[in-house]
């Protein structure tokens, strides 16, 4: 029973173990900067590895900032239900920086991360420059 047990915790932690591995970024703009923690799925990684680009962002119905990526990133599992401070994608090249909580119409969104400081810098009516970075 107990060797059933530790093999079960193995296994578990060893599904998670990669999910938890996180690549923190830098969202900067002329209003101010924030982190964030990238996501574990292949989406998540291959922004990683477009890393730095600057992008062009709208404000869209009061609750989120998006632009588009350089290019596409791999589909991944969406959801619909999104928090202040998630990073996510809509559609395969439309990155979204969510200031609200709220949920989007099907297919739902990609989430890439979540933003670890005060998201309420992107909380404005307008558009705003954003480069994406490494965080130190």
């Amino acid at each position: 029973m107990l060797k059933s047990l530790l093999s079960t915790a193995v296994i578990a932690f060893g599904m998670i173990g990669p999910t938890m591995a996180q690549e923190r970024i830098r969202l900067s703009s002329n209003w101010g900067e924030v982190t964030a923690d990238l996501a574990g799925n292949e989406a998540a990684k291959s922004l990683a590895q477009m890393l730095p680009p600057t992008i062009e962002m709208s404000d869209h119905l009061r609750q989120e900032k998006t632009g588009k990526l350089p290019a596409a990133l791999p589909e991944q599992t969406r959801q619909r239900d999104f928090s202040i401070g998630t990073l996510g994608l809509w559609g395969s090249d439309h990155f979204v920086i969510y200031y609200r909580n709220g949920r989007v119409p099907l297919p739902g969104i990609i989430v890439l991360g979540k933003v670890a400081g005060n998201i309420a810098v992107f909380d404005r009516p307008g558009s705003v420059t954003v480069r994406i970075e490494r965080a130190d």
